[in-house]
Parts: structure tokens; sequence; C-alpha cells
């Protein structure tokens, strides 16, 4: 049985060694991943974003993921979904994204955006699943994504569009 639990700083560390553990086994630690494991407090939970961790029956972190702010962009991130290598197969990143796309309704998310990499095919399928569309790439964060995702959530009283050139370059400067 797993359980979903929101951020608490007890959880800073399984946070970051999660996400170094799926980073290094297929890529490299870029700076974007340094800041954000350095800044969580500020960048993520300070702007109104929010963690999302998935706990064990024996009250192990084994997967996490963040909904990260852009407020200049008046969009969200999905960021630094990581499920422990055991705990793999088992549903649990489609129950933290559910968890973090509950919490994004309730708290009047118009947009969310993921930065991906095809190589990591499981992902790219459950970011589908849970409805995300690519759009075209253009001046991503990191280098080692090559799709842009977004969701754009359901909101009776905005009109949504969608992530545009100039959005993206905010994206790019943004901590």
């Amino acid at each position: 049985m797993i359980r979903i639990v929101t951020y608490e700083p007890q959880y800073k560390q399984d946070f970051i060694q999660l996400n170094k553990q799926w980073i290094e086994t297929w890529f490299r630690l870029e700076q974007s991943d340094l800041d954000t494991f350095a800044h969580i407090d500020d960048n993520i939970i300070g702007h109104g974003g929010q963690i999302f961790l998935a706990i064990d029956e024996s009250r192990q972190v084994v997967g996490c993921c963040a909904l990260k702010p852009h407020p200049e962009s008046d969009c969200h991130e999905l960021a630094k979904m990581a499920v422990s290598p055991d705990a793999q197969g088992k549903g649990i990143g489609r129950q933290q994204g559910e968890a973090l796309l509950d919490y994004a309704r309730s708290h009047d998310v118009k947009r969310i955006f993921l930065e991906g990499n095809t190589r990591l095919e499981a992902s790219i399928a459950l970011y589908r699943k849970l409805g995300f569309k690519e759009i075209p790439l253009k001046n991503n964060a990191y280098e080692r994504c090559d799709i842009l995702m977004e969701l754009c959530l359901e909101n009776k009283t905005a009109t949504i569009r969608p992530i545009e050139q100039e959005d993206l370059m905010m994206l790019v400067d943004f901590p």
C-alpha cells in the first residue's frame, strides 16, 4: 500500500536522493538540478508549489515529484518525478501524477508543462496517460531533455493559451 503525502522538511534528503539516483543512472546532474536541490523551500514550496512523496508500508519514501511554480509565465512545471528502482512498475508514478494534478486543480493552476527525454519511454507513456500533449521544444532548461509536454487544466472562467516562445525564454532563466 502506497500513501501519497505532501512535503515536510524531513523528506528533503529523500527527494534529493531519489532524483540524483535516476538522473545519474540515465544522464548527468546539471546546474539546474543542483539549484533546485539547494533551494527546494524557496523555489518550489515558497512560491506556492508542492512536492508529493510516495511512502510505502514500511514508511520508506519510494517516489516523489514536484509541482514547481513559474509565476512569470503563469504556469507550473511537473518536475523531478522519480520512483525507486525497486518500486517501479507498480503504478506509483501514476499515483503521484494524479495527486499532483488533483492538487493543481484545487489550487486553480491553469497550465502545467514538463521537460522529458524520449529514452525514458515509460515516463513519456505515463505523461500521455495523464493527459499531457507534446508541444514544440525550444530553449529547454536541461541538456538531457528532448521533449516538451503540456497539460491545460479545465477552467470555466479563463481562456487558456498555449505556451509561447516568450514564455519558454523566461523559463530558461528562472532558477
